[in-house]
């Protein structure tokens, strides 16, 4: 059984509701009929009913099991402009405005998470990181505890004896650009709670470089250095190691003579990238190069999940990634 594939298992265990805000986006119906008929979470389209029904008949698409939520003719709609207007006031909202803003799909989306009549929220087929992200902070803020939302990938490498049987958590790949040595130990913090959370497995994180053990010494392997030194502190609990490079992290061979008595190195299935750079170029590279699949960018540190997708994805992505929101959901 794939990853995706008992990652649904599990979500069927506690159904949770999802919120797509792109109900007009055709990959979107037709994610959410798949959603609907294997039953591992329900499913709720915003956007303008009629075009959405219009659009899923005309393409042969069966979303009859979805509920379909048009924001302005919506029951709940006052009550959210009521809400969305109270949580920014102090930030120069006022209630035209909310009303206004609130007929957005995302940011309706958003409201019917933070009031708990939804669960999740998956969005990006047909918006930017920064549109779905923007309201999920105005609204639903950082979960208690943490400073920083980043992003990842869960990587699942076929035919692969690295990492967790060729699964990993890449982070952060999709948002943070240059973090420095404390955002980059909560983002290391933040993927092997990812990672244990949707793989069930102990997080072995990796604090990648191109320099292990000060094999180099620049303000880039500095700064990788100083982040693991302050994971290690405030995170005892995890299991990390740095600076690595890459090979060092995940190969036990080269591990063994590049760093010696390492508890994780060679062995690492949480890796950990300096900066999106970095990052970006790597999960492209393990996906297009080792065809393995991508599942992200997915979010951490939201007080409530929401996940972003590439603009470039497909419907069988939209519907790994409801999945895996309706598993979080259930922490």
């Amino acid at each position: 059984m794939n990853f995706i594939e008992e990652i649904k298992n599990k979500a069927k265990k506690e159904i949770k509701t999802i919120v797509l805000p792109e109900a007009e986006d055709i990959r979107t119906l037709q994610a959410v009929s798949k959603v609907e008929q294997e039953g591992f979470a329900k499913t709720i389209l915003i956007g303008n009913k009629e075009n959405t029904e219009k659009l899923a008949k005309e393409n042969g698409i069966d979303i009859s099991k979805s509920q379909i939520i048009d924001p302005e003719k919506s029951e709940k709609y006052e009550e959210y402009c009521q809400a969305f207007y109270e949580l920014r006031k102090a930030k120069g909202m006022t209630e035209e405005k909310a009303h206004e803003i609130i007929k957005n799909p995302v940011y309706f989306g958003m409201m019917m998470v933070k009031m708990e009549d939804a669960d999740g929220l998956v969005s990006g087929a047909a918006h930017s990181t920064a549109d779905t992200l923007r309201p999920a902070l105005q609204i639903l803020k950082t979960a208690p505890g943490t400073k920083l939302v980043s992003a990842f990938f869960v990587m699942n490498v076929p035919n692969c004896e690295y990492g967790e049987n060729g699964l990993f958590v890449f982070g952060d790949s999709g948002l943070n650009e240059n973090p420095d040595s404390e955002q980059l130990a909560e983002i290391a913090a933040s993927s092997a709670k990812s990672f244990e959370q949707l793989v069930g497995k102990k997080a072995k994180v990796g604090m990648l470089s191109y320099s292990t053990y000060g094999s180099a010494k620049s303000e880039l392997t500095e700064k990788v250095i100083e982040a693991t030194k302050i994971l290690k502190e405030r995170y005892p609990e995890i299991k990390a190691d740095g600076e690595l490079q890459l090979d060092a992290a995940i190969v036990p061979e080269i591990a063994k003579s590049k760093a010696k008595g390492s508890e994780v190195a060679g062995t690492c299935n949480t890796l950990i990238f300096p900066d999106l750079n970095a990052g970006n170029i790597g999960y492209k590279l393990v996906q297009r190069l080792a065809k393995a699949e991508a599942y992200g960018p997915l979010c951490q540190g939201i007080a409530k999940p929401v996940n972003d997708l590439s603009r470039g994805c497909s419907s069988e992505d939209i519907v790994g990634v409801v999945a895996i929101t309706a598993l979080q959901a259930q922490k």
